[in-house]
């Protein structure tokens, strides 16, 4: 089906579509979103933090979405939303809607007789759907795609090329899963035995609830005895490692490279910056921002921002100071040692 949205919206159109209030004049059309330092009289742009309101100045946009503080300053069309980088995110769905989704199965896929396919199914070549599957209606199975035995995948999701997904894994509804993806590989399950590693058996299954997004070469491993459980509104960031029997909350979003010890558990609402890690067996509040590269080796109970990352230095400072910290220890019991010599009462030497 053809996009029939027109080539382009006048300002009284988007806010007739997505509220917000309108300064200016609503017939100006715009045909695209685009940066403030880019933009051009047909397109529209947008200002959410008010350390580039400078930018504003040189803008060509022909109309800018900013918050409440800036209603009345501006001389030029503007929307005002309470979230202007949200609501900014909705005019580029208006412009720039998902491509209509072409039903049918390509000659060069393989669908096993028993699987049970949802009506607008597309798959594409060298897709290979195995025994017992089910797809929801209205899914795209991408190229070179594998769905092992078992695999459930709910109504109106979206798999793009060469993802594998092993056998009994649940995805919900409007799943969204890029290239590369693995769901459901065998956790990292050993255990030492007279000087040999013994496999662990992994029976579990990956549980993923609707409107789950994953990144480019994510890997989700399946739980050891229960299941590894991504719940909705997810959003997971490329090459992120989730290990087994790790349950992540409801609308929590990890940046890239992550990486998640087997068994921890991740809040809801909770903020991960990129290349942070998370020991195993660990437990994470709800509403917890942890900083990029970040690691977290003990349970987080409370919400807030957590900070690990050691902000960068000349080398030569670097080396100074990494010189300290290894004394540091020294150092704190002299300390130490100093503050009791020094209460009232003690004796010793000055």
């Amino acid at each position: 089906m053809e996009n029939q949205l027109p080539p382009s919206l006048s300002l009284g159109e988007i806010v007739g579509r997505l509220g917000g209030e309108l300064i200016g004049d609503a017939g100006i059309t715009v045909r695209q979103v685009a940066t403030l330092e880019k933009a051009t009289p047909d397109t529209i742009a947008f200002l959410a933090n008010e350390r580039y309101v400078g930018q504003l100045k040189g803008t060509r946009a022909g109309a800018v979405i900013v918050g409440a503080q800036l209603r009345e300053p501006l001389d030029m069309p503007r929307i005002i939303a309470a979230n202007p980088y949200a609501y900014f995110a909705r005019v580029s769905a208006l412009f720039n809607p998902a491509p209509a989704n072409t039903a049918g199965i390509h000659p060069a896929a393989v669908v096993h007789p028993q699987a049970r396919l949802g009506t607008g199914v597309r798959v594409g070549a060298g897709a290979v759907i195995e025994e017992g599957v089910i797809v929801g209606a209205g899914c795209s199975i991408g190229a070179g795609t594998c769905l092992d035995v078992g695999v459930e995948l709910g109504e109106g999701s979206m798999l793009y090329p060469n993802v594998t997904i092993y056998h009994d894994c649940v995805l919900g509804k409007r799943a969204i899963v890029h290239a590369g993806v693995v769901i459901g590989a065998d956790g990292f399950g050993i255990a030492m035995d007279e000087g040999r590693w013994l496999k662990v058996p992994q029976i579990g299954r990956v549980r993923i609830g609707d409107d789950v997004e994953i990144g480019a070469n994510t890997t989700i491993d399946r739980g050891a005895i229960d299941d590894t459980v991504i719940e909705d509104g997810v959003k997971l960031d490329n090459q992120i490692q989730v290990g087994h029997n790790v349950r992540i909350g409801a609308h929590t979003a990890i940046a890239a490279c992550v990486g998640i010890a087997g068994s921890s558990r991740i809040g809801r609402f909770c903020r991960i910056g990129g290349a942070s890690g998370i020991a195993g067996h660990l437990s994470i509040a709800d509403n917890v921002e942890i900083s990029a590269h970040t690691l977290i080796t003990k349970s987080i109970t409370e919400a807030g921002t957590y900070t690990g990352a050691y902000p960068f230095e000349s080398n030569r400072d670097w080396r100074r100071n990494a010189a300290s910290l290894r004394n540091l220890g020294e150092l704190t019991s002299r300390v130490r040692a100093l503050e009791q010599a020094l209460k009232p009462g003690k004796k010793g030497k000055t």
